[in-house]
């Protein structure tokens, strides 16, 4: 009996198959799970749903894995075939194939595990003091007299940007100060070259400095880590000019990041977001000018018909109102000319002399009112009733004609003289004539 027994003790359990997989799930969830493994990638596939299908492998083994949409849309990275990373996740059956496979929740470039947690904490801990948050972020300068920029001598992001800046706004100085953009002591490098620039920033600095561009070619996290550093962020934050970061590719990202006033995708993209190009201040100034002499002219319009009101009132001398008139002529072409003639001269010195312009402007609007002051009261001289005021009298026949010597009168004939303050009837009694 004791045999029997024993025999069906021995007798394994039958399981169904969704039943088996599940009981191997659950050991795997109780045994392993949070898991992390280390591995190559291969046969990566990202499929329309946002879902991301591949294998870990190394020399004894390959592991499925699968990332979903949620999780994939925190890369930091493009992964590509042969690739080494490190993944965290979850093990479990896929029950359908009953296959092994990895659920990835999160995967860094290999090596960067520890550097990417570090990362992530400086990060929370500075966000939470503020040091990322828009209210301390200054706006770009609509105006720029100088750049500053922080990079290697040796890095490859120099060439770029130096032909950026030079091909949109070659009237710009730029100042480099050099520092080392990698290894254990560029993070101190590049700390002291921003302070150095940030003596240039004050309003009595000989080269001012308007905006900082901190500046770096791509690399692995390794390679940009001392854009990572907590005493260059803090420095960051204290610039007086709006920092532009460019440092690595689009996807990458740094501490000094999110500390910048701006953050470009690249270092090119930086150096495109300083300062306006060259010819849009162009067209601006062209606009300005258009603006300019419209004006002036519509002044000039406004102050002739003021003269010929003038001259309507006087009604005598016109010879001299016709001199004056040509004088004006003169004037308005000289007026309408000069402003052209100027901008063209200073075309090369838009910024500078923009404020010159206008100074001369407003200085040469004031002289030619200056002036046509001074003829109206040459004109209100030559007025006739101020001489009618010392003690002269015009005089004329009663068709209104004017009398002007002794030979338009005939002895009785009436005529009118016309005085300062009224005017009188007469009839000619006697005509004599002067004696030669």
């Amino acid at each position: 009996m004791s045999e029997i027994l024993s025999l069906r003790r021995a007798v394994p359990q039958i399981w169904s198959v969704s039943a088996l997989c599940h009981a191997i799930a659950e050991a795997l969830d109780a045994r392993f799970n949070p898991v992390r493994v280390t591995g190559e990638i291969s046969g990566f596939v990202r499929a329309a749903s946002g879902h991301c299908y591949f294998s870990l492998k190394d020399s004894g083994g390959q592991l499925r894995c699968a990332m979903f949409k949620r999780a994939a849309t925190g890369l930091t990275f493009a992964p590509r075939e042969g690739q080494r990373v490190e993944v965290s996740g979850r093990m479990g059956v896929y029950e359908p194939r009953g296959e092994l496979q990895l659920v990835v929740e999160a995967m860094v470039e290999a090596g960067e595990g520890n550097l990417y947690e570090q990362f992530v904490l400086l990060k929370e801990r500075l966000q939470a003091e503020g040091l990322f948050d828009q209210t301390r972020k200054k706006s770009l300068p609509r105006s720029v007299r100088g750049i500053g920029l922080v990079t290697s001598l040796g890095a490859a992001a120099l060439h770029d940007v130096v032909s950026a800046l030079q091909r949109r706004v070659p009237h710009i100085p730029v100042l480099i100060v050099p520092a080392s953009v990698q290894g254990a002591s560029a993070a101190g490098e590049l700390a002291k070259a921003l302070q150095s620039l940030y003596a240039l920033a004050a309003p009595l600095a000989k080269v001012r400095i308007d905006v900082i561009l901190l500046v770096r070619g791509g690399g692995a996290m390794e390679d940009l880590w001392s854009f990572n550093d907590e005493a260059l962020a803090r420095v960051l934050a204290q610039s007086p000019v709006p920092v532009i970061s460019g440092i690595g590719h689009e996807t990458d990202f740094t501490i000094a990041d999110f500390v910048a006033d701006l953050r470009a995708p690249t270092p090119t993209a930086a150096a495109e977001l300083c300062a306006t190009p060259l010819s849009q201040l162009r067209d601006a100034a062209g606009q300005m000018q258009l603006r300019l002499q419209t004006a002036m002219l519509r002044k000039l319009e406004r102050e002739s018909q003021r003269l010929d009101q003038v001259s309507n009132r006087a009604a005598r001398p016109a010879a001299l109102l016709s001199r004056l008139h040509l004088r004006l002529s003169v004037f308005a072409q000289r007026m309408a000319f000069a402003p052209v003639q100027h901008l063209q001269a200073q075309r090369s010195h838009l910024q500078a002399r923009q404020a010159a312009l206008r100074n001369a402007s407003h200085k040469s609007a004031q002289r030619q009112r200056s002036l046509l002051e001074q003829l109206g009261v040459r004109l209100a001289v030559l007025d006739p009733q101020l001489v009618l005021g010392r003690g002269y009298a015009w005089l004329q026949d009663d068709a209104g004609r004017p009398i002007t010597g002794t030979g338009q009168m005939q002895v009785g004939q009436r005529l009118q003289a016309r005085l300062s303050d009224g005017t009188a009837d007469m009839q000619v009694q006697t005509l004599k004539l002067n004696e030669a």
